[in-house]
């Protein structure tokens, strides 16, 4: 259950959740004198706080939360043929989908990362299109959720690529009508355009309370295949003298980006520059267990890279890659353009 539900005054609920107590789950994990000192409020208050979350989790404990465990259980051998069976998302770049195991995959949180100018965003934009390739071009007919922090989402960018997948569709049915029987692309540009759903965030609150608000905003879009971050930590490296609050902060959303993914099939992709690695690296083992797959864009010379940097079922691998008008595509140097480690 989120705190937002809870029976309380929206200023205590609002200090909660600005204090990174999102959840039943992180308000029973802590002492009362602890949850005081964090929210601003007198102990008998947090006493109270913990008393209802206590009462409200015990419930839900009881009214099916263990035997809902109990039947959820798996074997391993389907779970690997689900594992085979995740739909991916390309990144119009062969050679990166290549050591991607096909391009993102859906069900999980891959964060990327590099230095300022790699081409983080222009991959962010490239799967906020590429999710809504039909079906029957291999594509998921998704959509998108695109969360901008820093205020770098272009949407001439977005236009520029979206032009570049419609035309690439219609090359390959093309293609397909001299040698077999062809779909027609039905799709325009604009159509693409509109299927982005766009959230400008300005402030740590607010990415808290929209992370808080996706569960049920996809609820209601239940073609949402991909949610993008651009960037999860650029509001969490100044206003937090707490190092510890923002630790629980940030491990918390980790979390529900996970758990999003799980429910409903998704994929979820996080950015970090070279400047907010450094954080993800001081916030300790908490938020490096917090991502599926890491991949790490960089510099060859004048050429990029994409190296993978922790993945359970990937190999260590990189792959060059070039950022064009079009979007993603390979690098011209075909013969780095795929090293396993």
């Amino acid at each position: 259950m989120e705190t937002s539900r809870l029976p309380l005054s929206s200023s205590i609920r609002g200090k909660l959740i600005s204090a990174g107590y999102t959840s039943l789950s992180s308000i029973s994990s802590v002492s009362s004198t602890d949850l005081a000192r964090d929210v601003n409020i007198t102990d008998t208050e947090a006493f109270e706080i913990l008393k209802m979350a206590n009462q409200i989790s015990g419930s839900s404990s009881c009214n099916g939360g263990s035997s809902s465990l109990v039947n959820g259980a798996k074997n391993a051998w389907d779970m690997l043929h689900e594992e085979e069976a995740l739909p991916r998302i390309t990144t119009s770049c062969s050679d990166l989908d290549k050591i991607l195991g096909g391009g993102i995959s859906c069900r999980d949180v891959t964060e990327i990362g590099g230095v300022p100018g790699i081409g983080k965003t222009q991959i962010g934009i490239q799967l906020s299109v590429n999710v809504q390739i039909p079906r029957e071009f291999g594509g998921l007919g998704g959509k998108a959720i695109y969360i901008d922090t820093e205020g770098s989402f272009m949407v001439e960018r977005a236009l520029q690529i979206a032009e570049a997948c419609v035309e690439d569709m219609e090359e390959y049915t093309g293609y397909m009508h001299k040698h077999f029987e062809a779909s027609q692309v039905q799709m325009k540009p604009r159509d693409i355009l509109e299927n982005i759903f766009y959230f400008r965030v300005c402030s740590y609150t607010e990415q808290i309370a929209l992370v808080n608000h996706l569960d049920k905003f996809i609820s209601e879009n239940k073609d949402v295949k991909v949610v993008i971050v651009d960037s999860i930590t650029f509001h969490f490296r100044q206003d937090f003298d707490d190092l510890a609050q923002r630790t629980r902060v940030l491990s918390e959303m980790a979390l529900k980006f996970m758990k999003l993914a799980k429910k409903f099939s998704l994929a979820v992709t996080t950015k970090y520059t070279e400047g907010s690695f450094q954080l993800a690296l001081a916030l300790g083992d908490s938020w490096s267990h917090s991502c599926t797959n890491r991949v790490i864009l960089y510099w060859n010379g004048d050429e990029r890279y994409a190296y993978i940097d922790k993945s359970p079922s990937l190999p260590s691998a990189s792959a060059s890659y070039t950022v064009t008008s079009r979007g993603l595509r390979n690098s011209s140097s075909s013969s780095k353009r795929v090293k396993m480690m």
